[in-house]
């Protein structure tokens, strides 16, 4: 049985268990902080999600079902996802960093199939075990090991989180901290890199210490601009969410209760829907 939202988000080790998960992440983006990137902005996320399902489910021998930019636009405008432009902007981007690439010519010269390539498969799968070694810390399951003892496990799996993750209206609607953060490039690792930072033991305060102390200093690391960075955290701010202990900018900065949980409710939801899809995948005949 998968565990429930209500088990995740209850269980009294999900704090430090979700710390040490917001630490692997940041370790997979500074090996990679282009693709990971991907990762970590709402938008980008679910389309990574539908592109990566689709190539998953594609019938190699059926030129017709393979994933191909028109068939991603389509799934993507299905979703409400993203615009037909936006969509057709990230697929361009993604081609231009080399994280998919077209395949030899179909039969039907007019049909392009592209895939995703080795690096960003190796990323993806890096993601999933970064969440599956959480759940498993969680319970004392073998989701990981699982995981890595099937060479098709990547397939099997992805598709069934990103159905999960489509289909899920916390995931698409976040709450107001969070979803401030979800559209802000590399939002995610902000709020990764947020949270890495505090003492679990702190969780319950009203105003939790962090690690980030300059401003300047998280953006470089981030590659993003200081005064967007600073004026999103200003909101952030605003809202009550984060704080400094000193000087704006150059003290440590904290994070309120609110926002903490919200976070945390975030990652419940979506280590639930992960490991929904991998009870599915591996405790059905299909994925015995």
């Amino acid at each position: 049985m998968a565990l429930t939202l209500d088990h995740i988000a209850g269980h009294p080790a999900l704090h430090r268990c979700v710390r040490a998960q917001a630490q692997a992440l940041i370790q997979t983006y500074e090996t990679n902080p282009r693709l990971a990137s991907i990762f970590a902005t709402q938008q980008r996320w679910l389309m990574a999600h539908i592109g990566l399902a689709l190539h998953f489910r594609r019938e190699p021998d059926d030129y017709r079902k393979q994933l191909t930019a028109a068939r991603f636009i389509d799934v993507i405008r299905e979703n409400s996802v993203a615009s037909r432009n936006t969509a057709d902007a990230f697929l361009k981007e993604m081609l231009h960093y080399n994280f998919i690439e077209h395949l030899s010519a179909a039969q039907d010269g007019r049909i392009r199939p592209i895939q995703p390539t080795v690096n960003t498969l190796d990323t993806l799968a890096g993601w999933m075990m970064a969440h599956l070694h959480t759940l498993d810390s969680l319970d004392g399951a073998n989701r990981l090991a699982t995981f890595l003892e099937r060479p098709f496990a990547l397939a099997r799996v992805q598709p069934l989180v990103a159905d999960g993750l489509i289909s899920s209206s916390p995931v698409r609607e976040p709450k107001r901290t969070f979803s401030l953060f979800t559209w802000l490039n590399n939002g995610g690792v902000v709020m990764d890199w947020l949270i890495s930072g505090v003492d679990p033991d702190h969780a319950g305060l009203a105003a939790i210490p962090t690690g980030v102390v300059s401003i300047g200093d998280l953006a470089k690391w981030l590659k993003l601009s200081r005064t967007h960075l600073a004026r999103k955290l200003r909101d952030a701010e605003d809202l009550g969410s984060v704080g400094w202990l000193g000087q704006r900018g150059n003290s440590v900065m904290w994070v309120s209760g609110d926002f903490y949980r919200e976070y945390m409710t975030a990652q419940a939801v979506k280590l639930a829907i992960i490991d929904a899809a991998f009870v599915k995948a591996f405790d059905s005949p299909a994925g015995s």
